[in-house]
């Protein structure tokens, strides 16, 4: 998989990218990732990357001429063209299934806003997708960058050691994960599930199915009641 990142603030991936989970995915491989600074594509004299927005308003907006050099140059003489995605509070909401359908795409430029967000033209020009994180606002596009980017690499094949733990992880069947225990068997007179000791493996798949069932049904009633939905489906073929 490779990513293409075009941001005003690289240094912002410095840490990620020490990351055990994205330095390991690099040095096997998996992961092909280059961070690109907008501000080179900038040709005015002070390197202004965005303006005031046209009729008014508080805020600045990231100008198109950087962004549609940038990839004038990125995009030259590649076929097929990379999935290009930016980031706003109006774009799909991620999902694990989302994460799962991106991570077909064999190459990819994330477009990280900045300020009051990108002037249309860019977005129009380029983007075929934009994701949201949650619905609450952040300064820039980087962290949901991280966000995806993490996502992703945790379903590749060899980038995490048990691929099975990612398999398992909420939202993958639609239902949240339930309560998990480690040792010692017993802390300040808490004691693991009994079910979970005496080596039934069957019980036990049984006991984390009812557990994820009930932590979905209790937390989130969205996420249950599309999980019955799904059920039903299923149930009906």
């Amino acid at each position: 998989m490779r990513i293409e990142i075009l941001t005003l603030f690289p240094g912002l991936f410095d840490g990620f990218l020490k990351d055990a989970l994205i330095k390991r995915a690099l040095q096997r491989g998996l992961l092909e990732l280059k961070i690109y600074n907008l501000r080179s594509w900038a040709r005015s004299k002070h390197q202004a990357v965005d303006d005031n927005p046209f009729g008014g308003g508080p805020g600045m907006v990231l100008k198109p001429e950087p962004i549609f050099q940038a990839f004038d140059d990125l995009l030259q003489d590649r076929q097929p063209k990379p999935h290009v995605i930016s980031f706003s509070p109006s774009g799909d909401l991620l999902t694990q299934e989302r994460v799962a359908d991106l991570g077909q795409q064999a190459q990819m430029i994330f477009l990280c806003g900045r300020y009051k967000g990108i002037d249309q033209r860019a977005l129009d020009g380029y983007v075929d997708r934009q994701i949201s994180i949650g619905d609450y606002v952040l300064s820039g596009g980087e962290l949901p960058a991280m966000v995806v980017i993490e996502a992703l690499v945790r379903l590749i094949p060899g980038a995490i050691h048990d691929i099975e733990s990612a398999r398992s992880d909420s939202f993958q069947a639609s239902l949240l994960e339930g309560p998990l225990y480690t040792r010692p068997e017993e802390y300040r007179g808490r004691r693991v599930p009994e079910v979970l000791l005496a080596g039934d493996h069957q019980k036990i798949a049984d006991w984390r199915a009812d557990k994820a069932m009930e932590t979905t049904r209790k937390r989130r009633p969205d996420l249950w009641q599309r999980y019955l939905k799904d059920k039903s489906k299923t149930s009906s073929v």
